[in-house]
């Protein structure tokens, strides 16, 4: 005869009528057992302390487990010929796994020991009940917290769809949002699985839900987390900055633990199956349109399997009112990188130029660029800001360069006029006249000469040189510079100016004593000698 396990009830029932007087056959005619069987539990009962007169209330659960416990566990049939050749080589199987063998190896390895075979299944229960191969840790149900305390979010891949820029078909991928509390979800369709593609899904499920979460837990995609960690994880920067700006706390779920966000995890096949599969949108815009109806109705109107209520009637009656504020503006996505400060003071990023104070020529700076600013960081410390530039660009603050080459870096024929001003008027109106051309720049190196005679010979005599020149129309640097080495800037020029001409020649006059011609004086004969 097969063996079948009995009851609970069954041997309760037999208990009750052995109770009431009736024999051992009686009672397992009652109870629908064999009548040794009914002997064994009846036995099994006097021995943990039933006494026949006593009432029906000795039978509690307590007595009945310990009765059905103590029969099966020396029941006939309970262990077969494999599991005693299981248990005779217990501590070989033990090492065997141990080594990391697999269970099919270690079966073959076991039968060549016994030398006759040892059924399969036998071993795998064996393995798992008593020296815990593949024995699943327990697990416990998480609460789904307060409403609008969390969402869970995962990437997953739904199939092929027709790219509009290119016209190749490429993988359709869905960021999953789902409420913990109302199970209610959205799903945002990209292409790629970029920083950019998931904050604008977030800002897209933001708006879905008509506010945001105070918790989010994604999984550990690129784009969030730079360095997975159970216990500290390193978020990326771009993330972590946008989670700032909006005020929600992110804590990313382990590394291969989907218990870790169950919420959402079967949400990604059950949106491929149900909402992609079978499908033939032409574009990802058309999916995205009908992914969101799909959320609001089919998703939001089924009945959830765990909770047995209407996502979509839950979220709108208990959690919507709890969310925080949604945005109202759009979240400006900035770039992040490094630069090297070349020797030009200039940084390229974006391929556009920017420039960098002189003192930080050769350092490597942290860059970050959003759609209207430029900002340069060395250890944390900010050190230049810019406008945002298009590609080709370049945005150069004179205040980088050095006070010396500044006006000839930017060009700048005021400044050099400004300081020849300051030595004197003369020597002001000297570098005006002297860069009143239509290319100024090209004369930027006889001001920069004009200006270091000043700093060589002094303010004053450079003014007083400058008055002479410009008295007599000659704008040259360099007579300038010889008339200061011949200390001619005082000699008088009074002689010049009375030998007539146009102010155009009197540069190449000579006085009347080179011109004078000495006659020897007459001799007493009258004749000249």
């Amino acid at each position: 005869m097969a063996f079948r396990e009995v009851e609970v009830v069954e041997v309760k029932e037999v208990l009750r009528q052995w109770l009431r007087g009736k024999g051992y056959r009686e009672a397992a005619r009652l109870g629908q057992v064999e009548r040794k069987t009914a002997r064994r539990y009846v036995e099994a009962a006097v021995a943990l302390g039933l006494c026949r007169r006593g009432g029906e209330e000795q039978l509690t659960d307590e007595l009945v487990g310990g009765v059905v416990a103590s029969v099966r566990s020396s029941g006939p049939g309970i262990r077969g010929r494999s599991w005693a050749k299981c248990v005779k080589h217990k501590e070989f199987l033990d090492v065997q796994l141990k080594k990391g063998l697999t269970l099919t190896k270690t079966h073959v390895l076991l039968q060549r020991r016994e030398g006759s075979a040892v059924a399969y299944r036998t071993l795998h229960r064996f393995a798992t009940e008593e020296l815990g191969f593949h024995r699943r840790a327990p697990t416990v149900r998480v609460d789904d917290g307060k409403p609008g305390g969390e969402v869970q979010v995962d990437f997953g891949r739904l199939g092929l769809l027709r790219d509009e820029q290119t016209g190749r078909k490429r993988y359709v991928w869905a960021l999953v949002f789902t409420a913990c509390y109302s199970r209610h979800m959205f799903l945002w369709l990209c292409f790629r699985q970029q920083l950019e593609d998931v904050i604008a899904g977030f800002e897209a499920a933001w708006a879905f839900f008509g506010g945001m979460f105070e918790v989010v837990i994604p999984d550990n995609m690129k784009p969030i987390v730079d360095r997975a960690d159970p216990c500290d994880p390193r978020f990326n920067v771009g993330f972590l900055e946008y989670a700032q700006a909006r005020g929600f706390t992110a804590d990313p779920a382990r590394v291969r633990h989907p218990k870790d966000k169950p919420r959402v995890e079967r949400m990604v096949p059950y949106a491929r199956d149900s909402f992609f599969a079978g499908e033939d949108f032409q574009s990802l815009e058309e999916a995205q349109e009908a992914a969101e109806v799909w959320c609001r109705t089919q998703a939001g109107e089924r009945r959830h399997g765990t909770t047995q209520k209407h996502p979509f009637e839950v979220f709108a009656a208990e959690e919507q009112a709890h969310l925080l504020p949604a945005p109202t503006a759009p979240y400006d996505v900035p770039d992040y990188g490094d630069a090297l400060v070349g020797d030009d003071h200039h940084i390229t990023f974006g391929n556009a130029l920017y420039s960098v104070p002189t003192e930080y020529i050769g350092e490597r700076v942290e860059v970050r660029a959003d759609r209207h600013l430029v900002r340069m960081y060395l250890k944390g410390k900010l050190v230049k800001t810019h406008a945002r530039k298009p590609a080709g660009g370049r945005s150069t603050d004179p205040n980088d360069y050095p006070e010396e080459v500044r006006a000839y870096a930017t060009r700048n024929t005021e400044g050099f006029e400004a300081r020849a001003r300051e030595a004197g008027p003369n020597v002001g109106e000297y570098l005006r006249r002297l860069l009143d051309c239509p290319a100024p720049w090209t004369r930027m190196r006889l001001a920069y000469r004009l200006l270091g005679l000043v700093k060589r010979y002094g303010a004053t005599r450079v003014d007083a040189a400058c008055a002479k020149a410009l008295e007599l129309d000659v704008v040259d640097v360099m007579r300038i510079e010889r008339m200061l080495e011949r200390a001619l800037e005082t000699a008088p020029a009074a002689s010049v100016a009375q030998a007539g001409g146009s102010a155009s020649t009197l540069r190449f006059l000579r006085p009347e004593s080179d011109f004078a011609t000495c006659r020897p004086p007459a001799s007493p004969g009258g004749r000249d000698e």
